[in-house]
């Protein structure tokens, strides 16, 4: 199955490239340039503040964490983390997605998924949002327990899509040597 909910990777037929190029050259590759690094790192940006996100939940769940603060901190990385993937997905979208697809074909049902998967992402951080926003009003522990669940699916859900989006690209980058 395609779909971000269902698929444990990418099928074998949008993996081509990756075989060629694996994950383990791509740093030392000739064609791996600053905006290939600056991207990678936009990405582990993401899993580190969703990460946060979820110790701090967990240690205001576990009593070691003040309300106040934690919902500070609920407010300020939410919001950042939020803000920062939907940019990041309309950039993708809008301008990187149509490049690498152009530069190759064979790959274009993987760009098709993967816009599909930020159309899925948008959902999950609809939700996500939601269930943020009904704990700031209350800083229950139910409502704490209700969001960390929703954070901990929406991991898996990003880590699958950026996992595949970073096997499907970089390897279109390497192999064409494109330079955005």
């Amino acid at each position: 199955m395609d779909d971000l909910y269902h698929r444990s990777r990418l099928p074998d037929s949008l993996r081509v490239l990756l075989e060629q190029y694996p994950r383990d050259i791509w740093q030392s590759h000739r064609h791996f340039d600053g905006l290939t690094r600056f991207w990678l790192e936009r990405h582990l940006m993401f899993r580190r503040a969703l990460a946060q996100w979820q110790d701090d939940t967990r240690l205001f769940l576990d009593k070691a964490r003040e309300a106040q603060a934690h919902g500070q901190m609920t407010s300020r990385i939410g919001g950042f983390l939020i803000n920062e993937l939907h940019g990041h997905h309309h950039i993708e979208d809008a301008h990187y997605f149509p490049v690498l697809s152009a530069a190759e074909t064979r790959l274009v049902r993987g760009f098709e998924v993967l816009d599909a998967d930020h159309q899925t992402l948008d959902g999950e951080l609809s939700a996500l949002t939601e269930s943020a926003n009904s704990h700031l009003r209350t800083l229950s522990k139910e409502s704490a327990g209700a969001m960390l669940a929703r954070l901990d699916g929406f991991e898996r859900f990003l880590d699958r899509h950026l996992v595949d989006e970073e096997e499907l690209v970089v390897p279109v980058i390497l192999h064409h040597a494109l330079r955005f």
